[in-house]
């Protein structure tokens, strides 16, 4: 499974962090910063998520106030949202 992130449509509401340890804080930008991950495009950041962080992920997606989070199927068919 992967997980996509736009930071430029980040809202900096921190659910994301709530839910998966993934994510952290960047008070300094006030948005979220997907740890590991590199940037497929400007502003758009990727990586893979590992087996047993799947749930906390789907969740850090579907509290995404404004959907900059999305989550893809290892066939790389969009899941959420």
């Amino acid at each position: 499974m992967k997980i996509e992130y736009d930071e430029d449509t980040c809202i900096g509401m921190f659910q994301c962090v709530a839910e998966w340890e993934g994510f952290e804080k960047d008070k300094s930008k006030g948005k979220a910063i997907l740890n590991d991950s590199e940037e497929l495009e400007d502003g758009v950041f990727v990586r893979e998520v590992p087996e047993d962080a799947e749930l906390d992920a789907k969740f850090a997606a579907r509290t995404c106030p404004v959907d900059a989070i999305k989550i893809y199927d290892d066939d790389g068919e969009q899941l959420i949202p």
